[in-house]
């Protein structure tokens, strides 16, 4: 099954390719893209953006089709700072997306101190090993593994698929996670969601504000790292030095629109817009 939806603000590459998700590979014209147990064909044919899946609407709702982009475009260039007005108006295809929850927790717990390349190669490995077998029209493929299935595993296991230091992180957290679920998680707000997150092993601020925006949908969030600190002293000429206060500003600044601000800038600045 397929639908279609109109280019110019649905954006595969850009979508992908911002630092939000990790599963994801060429394939055929366009990318394979993996979310929990699914799987969907993403490329674009002209003026639109064609997705093919066993699962269409957890595809449309994870690629936040539901969402009017040309008014958050809008919204970022009315503050006309010219990076972001640069970055709105060339990456308007640019999307959010509905990611799953758990898997969101466990690849940004992967992610800190670590570069793309090397966080997919770890995620790959652990869902080779523990991911459920999958079939589908563009061929076999693992499942995100359960919290359970995550959990059976040592930190020999994970050192072994390369987590180096983060073996003891994913072990326990997912032995919470197994055992208590995240239905409390859910009925948070950004604050005291990003407050809970830091109560697990190896979750700090950074990685804490990806999960609340990647994981959880909290737009009212801004991650800090070494790109959006750049972008903080050579784009808005600013002062702080503590990641907490810089994130704490931007979100001053952009309130519920941070999240899609932030992905903006950050797009645009690594893509020299």
């Amino acid at each position: 099954m397929k639908f279609d939806f109109d280019a110019e603000y649905f954006n595969p590459q850009h979508t992908l390719d911002c630092g939000q998700v990790f599963r994801f590979t060429p394939f055929k014209e366009g990318y394979k893209v993996l979310s929990a147990d699914k799987v969907c064909y993403v490329h674009n044919d002209g003026a639109k953006t064609v997705v093919e899946s066993d699962s269409p609407d957890y595809f449309y709702n994870y690629f936040d089709l539901n969402r009017d982009y040309s008014e958050i475009v809008k919204r970022a260039k009315s503050y006309n700072i010219p990076l972001l007005t640069r970055s709105a108006e060339q990456c308007r295809g640019l999307r959010m997306l509905n990611q799953n929850r758990e898997e969101m927790i466990y690849s940004f717990i992967i992610s800190q101190n670590n570069n793309i390349p090397r966080i997919k190669g770890i995620i790959e490995r652990v869902c080779a090993a523990l991911g459920e077998r999958k079939e589908s029209e563009f061929g076999e493929y693992r499942a995100f593994p359960t919290s359970a299935a995550l959990a059976a595993a040592d930190t020999e296991f994970y050192r072994a698929a390369g987590a180096g230091y983060r073996d003891e992180y994913l072990s326990a957290v997912s032995r919470r996670i197994a055992a208590e679920g995240i239905c409390g998680l859910e009925r948070l707000t950004a604050a005291p969601l990003k407050a809970q997150l830091l109560t697990y092993k190896g979750i700090g601020p950074k990685v804490a504000d990806c999960i609340a925006l990647f994981g959880f949908g909290k737009t009212d969030s801004f991650p800090v790292d070494t790109w959006v600190e750049k972008i903080y002293r050579e784009d808005f000429k600013g002062g702080l030095k503590d990641r907490k206060k810089i994130a704490e500003y931007f979100v001053g600044e952009f309130g519920e629109y941070s999240g899609f601000i932030q992905q903006y800038l950050f797009y645009g600045k690594r893509i020299n817009l």
